[in-house]
């Protein structure tokens, strides 16, 4: 067996699929290497929280003994991938994070996991994510808290944090993750790995209780931005049950060829804009500062750059009063039959949302497609918008969330979020790549966002921009110290490991 890297664990989706069609790795040398890390390293991370490693061995096995016969693999053929516990697969436990299903098994796979099994890939197990995925920080009373790899005493971001920690700690080369307000961007940030939020309707959200309002979506999480395109390409499915994905003829609108075979770009014949904060954001210094830096060693990479954002007037109150709705669509039921069983971020939602009258949510709604109305006219402008992903460097994650910033309170437990649901509100496409490190030495993202439904031309400059930071001695990416997590003590001795205090 060739090895592009020194354990298989390590290799990027697309890497461990090249190896497998060479016959030069076998998929259950990939699966033993990502079991073996997970057994090496969970215990202070506590990411995996569900683990499917009998079965997952089985279907390796089979996968290659299907390659031996010569049959037809698909795109993901023998990859092991993690699944937010969010999904359901079957066999496995669905708990959302919550004490009332601490004892739901699922009895079928989610259509997301079909494809992905479908296209080859194998279940490794289920990742860690807030109660309800409410919030940025990966901590529940089922499970405990998932802390950050490259620090155990800070955050590792949220909701999708136990994907974004499998990711950096070498568990799985893919994992799923969603996305409201920055659940796959946050993490994806502070663990130094890739998470891509599409264009709505473009994975298909077959179990959105508002089909309507697309503000959640699911959507792929990786090492490389083109291991995330090419788990896109698979999850990317013509399923006419969700109204905003473009259904003609049995196929999609998007050529999903695209997400799986990125583009080459010109990076100057692009037209970007920069902001630190969209003009409303309550971003600190430090990661203005750490933005400022990383624009600089990239500018002269680019051309036509414009320090310019689009008008996001009313966007923390359309946010609020909108969000607030989604949690009344599935929740009070919940919160009024077990309310001790309840969290303090799915309360504060529900009961948020009770004070909101009819006016109020029209307004929203109005205000939001006005909202949207000013972002596609500042898009006939600019092609592509760089951000940082978050507003804050990462924290202890014994804060439940950020209570101030930079000395002025925040005024939600999801205002600080805000960088990422400015485009959510528009519903644009957004990924956030490594980008060096901020001034306490951890993971800094870059996010980049385009025009509505170019999620071809996204993953194309991200992967550019990817290809220059790699060059870039101090932008370039670095995997957790494995280690330091192999001889940690296990999380679950920490004190505020299963609470929310």
């Amino acid at each position: 067996m060739t090895q592009h890297a020194s354990n298989p664990a390590d290799l990027s989706a697309v890497e461990a699929r090249d190896l497998i069609a060479e016959k030069k790795l076998s998929s259950q040398e990939l699966t033993q290497a990502c079991i073996a890390r997970v057994n090496e390293l969970d215990h202070a991370v506590n990411a995996l929280v569900a683990r499917d490693f009998d079965r997952a061995l089985t279907e390796a096995k089979a996968a290659d003994e299907k390659q031996a016969r010569g049959e037809a693999l698909g795109p993901l053929h023998g990859l092991p991938f993690g699944v937010k516990d969010m999904v359901d697969v079957a066999g496995l436990p669905t708990t959302f994070g919550s004490e009332i299903f601490r004892d739901n098994i699922a009895t079928k796979d989610d259509a997301m996991v079909e494809a992905m099994r479908s296209a080859g890939a194998l279940v490794l197990g289920k990742t860690n994510c807030p109660e309800w995925s409410a919030g940025g920080n990966t901590r529940n009373r089922v499970y405990g808290v998932t802390p950050n790899p490259y620090d155990l005493t800070r955050n590792c971001g949220g909701s999708s944090g136990g994907s974004a920690v499998a990711l950096a700690c070498g568990y799985t080369p893919l994992a799923t993750g969603s996305d409201t307000g920055g659940s796959l961007r946050t993490p994806a940030s502070f663990c130094g790995v890739v998470g891509y939020r599409p264009s709505p309707g473009v994975v298909p959200g077959t179990k959105r209780a508002m089909g309507m309002m697309p503000l959640p979506t699911n959507g792929p999480m990786g090492r490389t931005v083109a291991d995330c395109g090419l788990m896109l390409s698979v999850i990317a499915t013509p399923d006419t049950r969700d109204q905003y994905t473009h259904v003609m003829g049995g196929n999609t609108l998007w050529d999903t060829k695209k997400f799986a075979n990125i583009q080459s770009i010109d990076l100057k014949g692009l037209r970007f804009a920069i902001t630190d904060d969209y003009g409303f954001a309550p971003v600190e210094n430090a990661v203005k500062r750490c933005f400022r830096k990383a624009i600089s060693a990239l500018t002269p990479f680019l051309s036509q750059v414009e320090e310019v954002t689009p008008d996001c007037s009313h966007a923390d109150r359309i946010f609020s009063v909108l969000r607030a709705v989604m949690f009344l669509s599935s929740h009070p039921k919940l919160l009024d039959e077990h309310p001790e069983l309840m969290g303090p971020n799915i309360t504060d939602n529900v009961l948020e949302g009770r004070t909101y009258s009819a006016e109020d949510v029209s307004q929203a709604l109005t205000m939001q497609t006005a909202y949207y109305c000013r972002w596609q006219d500042f898009f006939n402008d600019h092609d592509y918008i760089l951000a940082p992903t978050t507003t804050i460097q990462t924290r202890n994650w014994h804060e439940f969330y950020p209570t101030e910033i930079d000395g002025k309170p925040t005024k939600t437990y999801y205002h600080w979020l805000a960088m990422a649901y400015a485009s959510t509100l528009a519903g644009h496409p957004s990924i956030t790549i490594p980008c060096g490190r901020d001034e306490n030495g951890m993971p800094f993202g870059l996010q980049i966002v385009g025009k509505r439904h170019d999620d071809a031309g996204v993953l194309a400059v991200a992967s550019q921009l990817e290809a220059i930071i790699a060059g870039i001695s101090s932008l370039a990416p670095q995997r957790p110290d494995f280690a330091m997590l192999k001889g940690a003590s296990p999380i679950s001795d920490v004190e505020g490991f299963l609470s929310f205090d």
